[in-house]
C-alpha cells in the first residue's frame, strides 16, 4: 500500500471531515414524514436522501481528487474503475432502512482505496456515534478522540454484534460472549469494534465494498481486524465488489476467533444460513 505524503495525509483528513459532515447535515435535512422512498433491486430500499448525498460526495470529492475512480452504492458501476490505482468508495446513508424508519443507528461511509486497500476512511453517525477518521499509519479516532481496539484475547463477556445464525453459532464455542441487539449500518457496527464498543461484529456474506472499506481501515488503524471467516484480508475494488462473510474483532482477539469460524466453513448447510 502506497504511503500517503505527510501533508497530504492531514489535508486529507481535514477535507475528509468537512464533506462527511456537510453529507450528514444533508441527510438529516430529509428526515420526517415527507421523505420520499422506493425499493430498487433486491428488496432494498432507497431513499431521495441518498440520491442526494451521493450527488454531494461526488461533487465534493472528486473536486478534492480528481484522478480517482468512483464507486458508489447509488451510481451506475462503471468497470473503468478497475484500472484505476485510486478510488473513491461511497455509501451516501448506510442503513437506508434505518434512516427511512426514523431510525439513529445510520451512517455516511466513505474510503480511498488504493490498490485494493483502504489508505483513509470516515463515517459519520450525526445522530449516535459522530465522526470516525482514519488514515493509513496515523492511527483512527472518533470525534478527535484516539481509538483503540479491546487489547484482551478472551471471549468472557465480550459483546457481539451480526446477523443472529452467526452470533448463535460462535456462542456454542465460546458461551461467554454477550450478543447486542443489531446494528443497522454495516459500516457503524464494524467501526465500533475500533471504539471498543464491541469486541466482535460480523457482516454476513453479499455485504458490498462501499459497507467495508470505510470500516476496515477504521478498525485496522484501531488495532483490530476485519477478514473473512478463514482469516483472509479483504481486498476491494473487483469485479463484482462484493464479499463473503466477514468478521472485525481486536488484534489480540482474531486468531483465536478465526480458529473457531474456519471449522465452520466445512458445513454447508450452516455456512448458507450464515448470509
Amino acid at each position: 500500500m502506497r504511503a500517503l505524503e505527510p501533508t497530504t495525509r492531514v489535508a486529507l483528513k481535514d477535507s475528509l471531515a468537512t464533506i462527511v459532515r456537510e453529507a450528514g447535515g444533508l441527510a438529516s435535512s430529509f428526515r420526517g414524514d415527507q421523505l420520499k422512498f422506493w425499493t430498487k433491486h433486491g428488496d432494498s430500499p432507497v431513499s431521495e436522501a441518498d440520491i442526494a448525498v451521493d450527488k454531494l460526495l461526488r461533487e465534493r470529492l472528486t473536486r478534492l481528487m480528481p484522478d480517482c475512480a468512483w464507486l458508489s452504492e447509488e451510481t451506475e458501476d462503471n468497470r473503468a474503475r478497475l484500472s484505476a490505482a485510486r478510488l473513491w468508495v461511497v455509501d451516501p446513508i448506510d442503513g437506508t432502512r434505518a434512516y427511512v424508519n426514523g431510525r439513529t443507528d445510520w451512517a455516511i461511509s466513505v474510503a480511498l482505496v488504493e490498490h485494493g486497500r483502504p489508505t483513509a476512511g470516515a463515517i459519520f453517525a450525526p445522530l449516535e456515534d459522530g465522526l470516525y477518521l482514519a488514515i493509513a499509519g496515523e492511527g483512527a479516532t472518533r470525534d478527535g478522540v484516539r481509538l483503540a481496539a479491546s487489547a484482551s484475547d478472551s471471549f468472557d463477556q465480550a459483546r457481539a454484534a451480526g446477523p443472529k445464525p452467526m452470533l448463535g453459532e460462535l456462542a456454542k464455542s465460546a458461551p461467554g460472549i454477550i450478543a447486542v441487539p443489531k446494528v443497522h449500518s454495516l459500516a457503524l457496527r464494524l467501526a465500533r469494534v475500533a471504539a471498543d464498543e464491541l469486541e466482535i461484529a460480523f457482516a454476513s456474506k453479499s455485504s458490498h465494498d462501499w459497507d467495508l472499506a470505510a470500516a476496515d481501515i477504521i478498525v485496522q488503524e484501531a488495532g483490530g481486524a476485519l477478514t473473512t471467516l478463514e482469516g483472509e484480508t479483504a481486498i476491494y475494488n473487483s469485479v463484482e465488489a462484493r464479499h463473503g462473510a466477514l468478521v472485525a474483532t481486536s488484534g489480540a482477539r482474531h486468531e483465536p476467533l478465526i480458529a473457531i469460524t474456519r471449522q465452520w466453513r466445512p458445513r454447508g448447510a450452516l455456512h448458507e444460513s450464515l448470509a
